[in-house]
Parts: structure tokens; C-alpha cells; sequence
């Protein structure tokens, strides 16, 4: 790289830094809200101004060389002092376009996206979402490749480099068919081990809380059917002995959904921590900040305070 800075276009190393979180051209210049062949463009001079290709392309996405990633923490450190010299560049949300890309479970969505669409469409309606489902293991590293912004779930480990924010903890509870019960509001743990019961999960595996929890004591379900959708679960369990245990958070509190009765798991499931995940490179990113705030306002407000809405 040359040694003169006055014949740098430093606007190049920006671009270069959006490159390198994208790792793909179209979604580089949507975060510089500038034109494809522009960032190309800026590209094809990066290449020359470092004597090296920095991103070569493999399959649908660019991949960065081993001079970029040598370049990469250095280049985010320098940005992130040039930011704080210059003053962070504030995110308008009334005004400002930007798409984000979230990556969530169906349990996420039906507990964040309501509130989180009713605030956007009051007050940041240029700002639009696209969101993808995938295990906590691809999320993971789509976060970590720089494909989504985003990611809302569970995550007992986290791959090196990825940030994290609790935003509440998740209690369980049953539904079952309030005829079933005979007139019971609960169930004993024997009747809970006799039922055929509804496992929400990606990959219909029993290594999740609720048979890791009864293992622990001994014990054993029959796994009537297995289903990723925790929307479709409920819908699944009126007119049938079925037993479905889920997140608390998804259903009413009143301790009823139509005919179905809700009731406290006869044995201790612990609690699990639901958490929203990102990349370290996107610390400093006004607007990134500004929806991870957002998103923590809605699903862990304040002590005694509501959530945004």
C-alpha cells in the first residue's frame, strides 16, 4: 500500500470496510446507499491501490484473501477512531432507507415482529426487514460471514468475534385438551409420561430443555410428532390427547387458549436465555445500534416500564 495519505481517497477504505461485513457486492452498496458499479468500481481501485484481489469470489459470495483479513481488524479499529473524531454520524429512523436482515425462529417471530412492524411503520417507514429461519448453528455463522445483521434465539455458546445482549428469560409451560383433564386444571407427572406428546423443533432431535430435563430425573416421552412450526403446535392438540409443552411467552396468560387448558410442566425445566446476536464489526454502526436498542426496548424493557410499542 503507498505510503502517501493525500493520495488515498480515504472514502475507498469505508467502502472496503463494507466489503469486507458484506462479503457481497449488491448488499455493500445497500449499506453505502450507493450504486453497484460505484462499489465495483471502488473495488477494482482497492485491488490496485493494495496490489492484491482482497475478495475473490467463491460460490454466491465474495471471500476475503489472507491480506484482507490481516486488514480487516485494523481497518475496523482505524474507522471506528475516525468516527469518534468526526462524531458519530447519527441514524434517523423517520427518514433514512435501510433494509435490515434478520435471521429468527418462528417462536421469535411470533414474540418480536408485532410490536417490532408496529414501530417501524409509525416511526421508521423507509426501514425494511428480510427475514430468514435457520438452526442457532447456521445462524451463527451467517452472522459471522456477514450475512445477516441479525440473530434472535438461543445461543448457550457463541462462535469468536459475535456480540450478544440477553433480552429476557424464557419460562415453560402445557396445553392440553381442557375435556382430556377431567375437570383437573394440571397433570401429574405419571398422566404427563402417558400422553403422546408434540416436539417443537428444527430437526425433531430430543436434545432440547424439555428431554434434557426429564432425563435428568429418569424419565422419558413419547414423541407423538415433531414439527419446526411453534405457530401450528397449538392448533394441533384441540379433540386429542396430545400434550404439547412450549415457551410461556407465546401463549395468553389468562390459563386458557379456546379448548385448551394451560397449566405449570409437572417436573423442573430450566429456564432458558433468549438472546440477540451480531457480529463485532457492526459495533459502531449507527443504525445497526439503533435497532438492537429498539428490539431490546420491546422484549426487555425497563423494570416497571412497558415495552416500546
Amino acid at each position: 500500500m503507498m505510503n502517501n495519505l493525500g493520495a488515498i481517497d480515504l472514502n475507498l477504505l469505508v467502502v472496503l470496510d463494507a466489503l469486507l461485513a458484506e462479503r457481497h457486492v449488491s448488499r455493500a452498496a445497500l449499506r453505502l446507499n450507493k450504486s453497484q458499479p460505484a462499489v465495483s468500481h471502488a473495488l477494482a481501485r482497492l485491488r490496485a491501490l493494495f496490489d492484491d484481489p482482497l475478495l475473490v469470489r467463491h460460490g454466491g459470495q465474495l471471500e476475503p484473501t489472507v491480506r484482507a483479513l490481516e486488514i480487516a481488524p485494523q481497518l475496523a479499529e482505524a474507522l471506528a477512531h475516525m468516527r469518534l473524531l468526526m462524531g458519530s454520524h447519527p441514524f434517523d429512523p423517520a427518514r433514512e432507507p435501510h433494509v435490515f436482515r434478520l435471521a429468527m425462529s418462528d417462536y421469535a417471530a411470533l414474540v418480536l415482529l408485532p410490536q417490532l412492524m408496529t414501530v417501524l411503520r409509525r416511526q421508521a417507514p423507509n426501514v425494511d426487514l428480510l427475514v430468514s429461519q435457520a438452526s442457532r448453528e447456521v445462524m451463527m455463522a451467517q452472522a459471522v460471514d456477514g450475512e445477516i445483521d441479525l440473530a434472535l434465539g438461543v445461543f448457550p455458546t457463541l462462535a469468536e468475534d459475535l456480540r450478544t445482549s440477553l433480552l429476557f428469560e424464557e419460562h415453560f409451560a402445557c396445553l392440553a385438551d381442557r375435556a382430556s383433564l377431567g375437570g383437573e386444571k394440571t397433570m401429574e407427572l405419571s398422566a404427563y409420561l402417558q400422553r403422546p406428546h408434540i416436539l417443537v423443533s428444527l430437526r425433531g432431535d430430543t436434545g432440547n430443555e424439555i428431554d434434557l430435563a426429564l432425563s435428568a430425573i429418569g424419565h422419558k416421552r413419547r414423541i407423538a410428532l415433531a414439527l419446526p412450526h411453534w405457530s401450528a403446535a397449538p392448533g394441533l392438540v384441540p379433540g386429542t390427547d396430545l400434550v404439547l409443552t412450549v415457551a410461556r411467552r407465546i401463549l395468553p396468560r389468562d390459563g386458557e387458549i379456546g379448548p385448551l387448558a394451560i397449566f405449570a410442566p409437572p417436573f423442573a425445566i430450566p429456564p432458558f436465555a433468549f438472546r440477540q446476536i451480531w457480529h463485532r464489526r457492526r459495533d459502531g454502526d449507527p443504525a445497526h445500534r439503533w435497532l438492537r436498542d429498539l428490539i431490546t426496548g420491546i422484549l426487555a424493557p425497563p423494570t416497571g416500564a412497558p415495552a416500546a410499542v
